[in-house]
Protein backbone atom coordinates (compact mmCIF):
# COMPACT_ATOMS: atom_id res chain seq x y z
CA UNK A 1 0.00 0.00 0.00
CA UNK A 2 0.85 3.51 -0.79
CA UNK A 3 1.12 6.53 1.46
CA UNK A 4 -2.20 8.07 1.62
CA UNK A 5 -3.97 11.33 2.84
CA UNK A 6 -5.08 9.83 5.73
CA UNK A 7 -1.50 8.32 6.42
CA UNK A 8 -0.33 12.30 6.42
CA UNK A 9 -1.94 13.37 10.03
CA UNK A 10 -1.92 9.72 11.68
CA UNK A 11 1.97 9.54 11.21
CA UNK A 12 2.10 13.22 12.36
CA UNK A 13 -0.03 12.31 15.74
CA UNK A 14 2.27 9.56 16.22
CA UNK A 15 5.38 11.25 16.40
CA UNK A 16 4.38 13.67 18.40
CA UNK A 17 2.88 10.82 21.12
CA UNK A 18 6.47 8.90 20.98
CA UNK A 19 8.08 12.66 21.70
CA UNK A 20 6.26 13.48 25.01
CA UNK A 21 7.39 9.62 26.28
CA UNK A 22 10.63 11.41 25.77
CA UNK A 23 10.13 14.59 27.17
CA UNK A 24 8.30 17.32 28.77
CA UNK A 25 10.12 19.79 26.83
CA UNK A 26 6.99 21.33 24.69
CA UNK A 27 9.57 23.13 22.94
CA UNK A 28 11.83 20.25 21.59
CA UNK A 29 8.17 17.64 21.52
CA UNK A 30 6.67 20.40 18.91
CA UNK A 31 10.57 21.13 17.22
CA UNK A 32 10.87 17.95 16.17
CA UNK A 33 7.20 17.51 15.20
CA UNK A 34 7.92 20.23 12.83
CA UNK A 35 10.84 18.85 11.65
CA UNK A 36 9.10 15.15 10.59
CA UNK A 37 6.60 17.29 9.13
CA UNK A 38 8.66 18.81 6.94
CA UNK A 39 10.44 15.99 5.89
CA UNK A 40 7.30 14.03 5.31
CA UNK A 41 6.26 16.54 3.04
CA UNK A 42 9.38 16.25 0.83
CA UNK A 43 9.30 12.38 1.11
CA UNK A 44 5.32 11.20 0.83
CA UNK A 45 4.84 10.71 -2.80
CA UNK A 46 8.53 8.78 -3.00
CA UNK A 47 7.76 5.42 -4.64
CA UNK A 48 7.83 2.94 -1.80
CA UNK A 49 5.17 1.11 0.32
CA UNK A 50 3.81 3.66 3.14
CA UNK A 51 5.67 1.84 5.86
CA UNK A 52 9.38 2.80 4.24
CA UNK A 53 7.84 6.45 4.35
CA UNK A 54 6.86 6.08 8.10
CA UNK A 55 10.06 4.42 9.33
CA UNK A 56 11.78 7.11 7.84
CA UNK A 57 9.68 9.93 9.54
CA UNK A 58 9.86 8.09 12.92
CA UNK A 59 13.78 6.95 12.51
CA UNK A 60 14.23 11.44 12.23
CA UNK A 61 11.70 11.87 15.17
CA UNK A 62 14.49 9.43 17.18
CA UNK A 63 17.58 11.89 16.26
CA UNK A 64 15.50 15.11 17.00
CA UNK A 65 14.55 14.06 20.18
CA UNK A 66 17.88 12.41 21.27
CA UNK A 67 16.08 8.75 22.41
CA UNK A 68 16.40 5.50 20.96
CA UNK A 69 13.44 4.11 22.24
CA UNK A 70 10.86 6.02 23.40
CA UNK A 71 8.64 3.21 24.05
CA UNK A 72 10.66 1.25 25.88
CA UNK A 73 9.20 1.65 29.40
CA UNK A 74 5.64 1.76 27.84
CA UNK A 75 6.87 -1.90 26.01
CA UNK A 76 7.88 -3.15 29.42
CA UNK A 77 4.70 -2.30 31.14
CA UNK A 78 2.95 -3.90 28.32
CA UNK A 79 4.91 -7.31 28.14
CA UNK A 80 3.67 -7.86 31.76
CA UNK A 81 0.28 -7.04 31.10
CA UNK A 82 -0.12 -9.19 28.39
CA UNK A 83 1.94 -12.03 30.30
CA UNK A 84 -1.30 -11.28 32.89
CA UNK A 85 -3.84 -11.41 30.34
CA UNK A 86 -2.38 -14.51 29.30
CA UNK A 87 -2.24 -16.67 32.09
CA UNK A 88 -6.24 -15.91 32.55
CA UNK A 89 -6.74 -16.76 28.53
CA UNK A 90 -4.66 -19.26 27.83
CA UNK A 91 -6.56 -22.25 29.10
CA UNK A 92 -9.70 -21.86 26.93
CA UNK A 93 -7.42 -21.63 23.48
CA UNK A 94 -7.77 -24.65 21.98
CA UNK A 95 -7.75 -24.84 18.60
CA UNK A 96 -5.62 -22.83 15.97
CA UNK A 97 -8.00 -20.65 15.03
CA UNK A 98 -8.87 -19.78 18.46
CA UNK A 99 -5.50 -19.07 19.04
CA UNK A 100 -5.26 -16.80 15.80
CA UNK A 101 -7.95 -14.85 17.44
CA UNK A 102 -6.57 -13.98 20.40
CA UNK A 103 -3.12 -13.24 19.08
CA UNK A 104 -5.33 -10.94 16.58
CA UNK A 105 -7.17 -9.34 19.95
CA UNK A 106 -4.10 -8.62 21.21
CA UNK A 107 -2.96 -6.71 18.43
CA UNK A 108 -5.03 -4.02 19.80
CA UNK A 109 -2.48 -3.39 21.93
CA UNK A 110 -0.89 -0.84 20.04
CA UNK A 111 -0.37 2.54 21.16
CA UNK A 112 -0.14 6.14 19.73
CA UNK A 113 -2.30 5.38 16.59
CA UNK A 114 -4.60 8.43 15.77
CA UNK A 115 -7.74 6.50 15.29
CA UNK A 116 -6.91 3.97 17.75
CA UNK A 117 -7.23 3.47 21.22
CA UNK A 118 -6.10 1.04 23.92
CA UNK A 119 -8.79 -0.73 25.93
CA UNK A 120 -8.44 0.09 29.80
CA UNK A 121 -10.25 -3.63 30.51
CA UNK A 122 -8.65 -5.79 28.28
CA UNK A 123 -9.68 -8.88 30.16
CA UNK A 124 -13.32 -8.19 29.19
CA UNK A 125 -12.66 -6.53 25.94
CA UNK A 126 -10.91 -9.78 24.84
CA UNK A 127 -13.65 -11.83 25.92
CA UNK A 128 -16.52 -9.74 24.62
CA UNK A 129 -14.29 -9.82 20.47
CA UNK A 130 -13.44 -13.81 21.59
CA UNK A 131 -16.98 -14.21 21.21
CA UNK A 132 -17.74 -12.16 18.26
CA UNK A 133 -14.59 -14.06 15.93
CA UNK A 134 -13.49 -12.49 13.29
CA UNK A 135 -14.65 -10.47 10.42
CA UNK A 136 -13.14 -12.25 8.05
CA UNK A 137 -11.87 -16.31 8.62
CA UNK A 138 -9.32 -18.17 6.46
CA UNK A 139 -7.36 -19.71 9.73
CA UNK A 140 -8.73 -23.12 8.19
CA UNK A 141 -6.69 -22.87 4.64
CA UNK A 142 -4.04 -21.00 6.28
CA UNK A 143 -3.77 -23.71 8.31
CA UNK A 144 -3.46 -26.31 5.41
CA UNK A 145 -0.81 -24.58 3.90
CA UNK A 146 1.96 -24.15 7.20
CA UNK A 147 4.68 -26.66 6.49
CA UNK A 148 6.85 -24.43 6.27
CA UNK A 149 6.37 -20.99 7.98
CA UNK A 150 7.74 -17.94 8.22
CA UNK A 151 5.87 -15.77 10.74
CA UNK A 152 6.43 -11.99 11.09
CA UNK A 153 6.01 -10.60 14.46
CA UNK A 154 4.86 -7.28 15.46
CA UNK A 155 4.23 -5.45 18.26
CA UNK A 156 5.55 -6.56 21.81
CA UNK A 157 2.79 -7.54 24.50
CA UNK A 158 0.96 -9.76 21.59
CA UNK A 159 4.35 -11.51 20.82
CA UNK A 160 2.86 -13.62 23.74
CA UNK A 161 -0.05 -14.61 21.92
CA UNK A 162 1.65 -15.23 18.98
CA UNK A 163 3.98 -17.53 21.04
CA UNK A 164 0.57 -19.59 21.15
CA UNK A 165 0.15 -19.64 17.07
CA UNK A 166 3.60 -21.06 16.67
CA UNK A 167 3.11 -23.60 19.31
CA UNK A 168 0.34 -24.56 17.54
CA UNK A 169 2.38 -25.06 13.97
CA UNK A 170 4.97 -26.99 15.87
CA UNK A 171 2.95 -29.22 16.89
CA UNK A 172 1.31 -29.77 13.88
CA UNK A 173 4.29 -30.51 12.75
CA UNK A 174 4.91 -27.23 10.45
CA UNK A 175 9.17 -25.62 10.27
CA UNK A 176 8.87 -22.30 11.99
CA UNK A 177 11.06 -19.37 11.27
CA UNK A 178 10.05 -16.51 13.57
CA UNK A 179 11.03 -12.69 12.27
CA UNK A 180 11.58 -9.69 15.09
CA UNK A 181 12.76 -6.62 14.75
CA UNK A 182 16.78 -6.31 15.42
CA UNK A 183 16.57 -2.76 16.65
CA UNK A 184 14.06 -0.78 18.56
CA UNK A 185 11.19 1.03 16.25
CA UNK A 186 7.79 2.21 18.04
CA UNK A 187 6.11 -0.96 20.41
CA UNK A 188 7.64 -3.63 17.94
CA UNK A 189 8.79 -6.70 19.29
CA UNK A 190 12.61 -7.11 19.14
CA UNK A 191 14.66 -9.78 20.14
CA UNK A 192 15.18 -9.09 23.60
CA UNK A 193 11.10 -9.71 23.72
CA UNK A 194 11.62 -12.83 21.64
CA UNK A 195 14.72 -14.26 23.54
CA UNK A 196 13.21 -13.15 27.02
CA UNK A 197 9.55 -15.35 26.16
CA UNK A 198 11.60 -18.25 24.74
CA UNK A 199 11.34 -18.12 20.87
CA UNK A 200 14.78 -19.09 20.47
CA UNK A 201 13.48 -22.84 22.06
CA UNK A 202 10.15 -23.01 19.96
CA UNK A 203 10.77 -21.82 16.52
CA UNK A 204 13.22 -23.67 14.20
CA UNK A 205 14.69 -20.20 13.52
CA UNK A 206 14.16 -16.82 14.64
CA UNK A 207 15.91 -14.19 12.56
CA UNK A 208 15.93 -10.61 13.53
CA UNK A 209 14.47 -8.07 10.01
CA UNK A 210 17.31 -5.52 10.61
CA UNK A 211 20.45 -4.44 8.55
CA UNK A 212 23.37 -2.09 9.30
CA UNK A 213 21.56 -1.26 12.67
CA UNK A 214 18.29 -0.55 10.82
CA UNK A 215 14.76 -1.88 11.81
CA UNK A 216 11.87 -1.84 9.21
CA UNK A 217 8.42 -1.72 9.33
CA UNK A 218 7.04 -4.89 7.83
CA UNK A 219 9.77 -6.16 4.84
CA UNK A 220 11.58 -3.93 2.98
CA UNK A 221 13.57 -4.50 0.13
CA UNK A 222 16.33 -2.87 0.50
CA UNK A 223 16.80 -4.27 4.18
CA UNK A 224 16.72 -7.97 4.12
CA UNK A 225 19.23 -10.04 5.28
CA UNK A 226 20.53 -12.49 3.63
CA UNK A 227 18.97 -15.60 6.13
CA UNK A 228 15.12 -13.88 6.12
CA UNK A 229 15.37 -14.16 2.24
CA UNK A 230 16.27 -17.73 2.11
CA UNK A 231 13.90 -18.30 4.50
CA UNK A 232 11.20 -16.82 2.53
CA UNK A 233 11.94 -18.44 -0.81
CA UNK A 234 11.52 -22.08 0.99
CA UNK A 235 8.39 -21.17 2.61
CA UNK A 236 5.06 -22.65 2.44
CA UNK A 237 3.41 -19.63 3.75
CA UNK A 238 4.45 -16.34 5.36
CA UNK A 239 2.40 -15.22 8.25
CA UNK A 240 2.06 -11.47 9.12
CA UNK A 241 0.81 -10.07 11.98
CA UNK A 242 -0.59 -6.13 12.09
CA UNK A 243 -0.92 -3.70 9.82
CA UNK A 244 2.68 -2.23 8.85
CA UNK A 245 3.24 -5.99 7.21
CA UNK A 246 -0.46 -6.16 5.16
CA UNK A 247 0.64 -2.39 3.83
CA UNK A 248 4.54 -3.32 2.96
CA UNK A 249 3.60 -6.86 1.25
CA UNK A 250 0.95 -6.01 -0.96
CA UNK A 251 3.31 -4.08 -2.95
CA UNK A 252 5.53 -7.59 -3.46
CA UNK A 253 5.68 -9.99 -5.81
CA UNK A 254 5.98 -13.78 -5.94
CA UNK A 255 5.50 -14.62 -2.10
CA UNK A 256 4.08 -17.69 -0.93
CA UNK A 257 0.42 -17.28 0.47
CA UNK A 258 0.37 -15.16 2.89
CA UNK A 259 -1.50 -15.62 6.18
CA UNK A 260 -2.77 -11.79 7.42
CA UNK A 261 -3.57 -11.67 11.22
CA UNK A 262 -4.98 -8.56 12.28
CA UNK A 263 -6.64 -5.67 13.56
CA UNK A 264 -8.03 -3.27 11.02
CA UNK A 265 -7.55 -0.35 12.73
CA UNK A 266 -7.49 2.67 10.18
CA UNK A 267 -9.37 3.41 7.01
CA UNK A 268 -6.62 3.19 4.40
CA UNK A 269 -6.50 -0.55 5.26
CA UNK A 270 -10.44 -0.91 6.40
CA UNK A 271 -11.12 0.12 2.75
CA UNK A 272 -8.34 -2.05 0.98
CA UNK A 273 -9.44 -5.07 2.77
CA UNK A 274 -13.03 -4.23 2.05
CA UNK A 275 -13.87 -4.39 5.83
CA UNK A 276 -15.37 -1.91 8.36
CA UNK A 277 -12.24 -0.49 11.02
CA UNK A 278 -12.13 -2.41 14.18
CA UNK A 279 -12.73 -6.10 11.94
CA UNK A 280 -10.27 -9.01 13.14
CA UNK A 281 -8.87 -10.64 10.20
CA UNK A 282 -7.47 -14.07 8.98
CA UNK A 283 -7.40 -13.60 5.45
CA UNK A 284 -5.14 -15.54 3.29
CA UNK A 285 -3.85 -14.08 0.27
CA UNK A 286 -2.09 -16.00 -2.94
Amino acid sequence: MRFTEDCFACLLSRVEYECRLATDDEARVMAAVDACETLLRTIREDDCAAPVIACRVHRHAYQHIGCRDPYRDLKTLNNQEALQALHRVAPSLRTFRDRCLAAVIANTLDYGSRMHRVTDDFIGFFAREFASGFSIDHTDEIERCASRVVYLTDNCGEILFDRLVVESLKAAGSHVTCIVRGAPILNDATLEDALRFGFDRIADDLFVNTMNGIAEFGLNPRFIPPAVSDALDSATLLIAKGMANYESLTEWRDLPPVGYLMSVKCSPIARSVGVPVGSRIALLSR
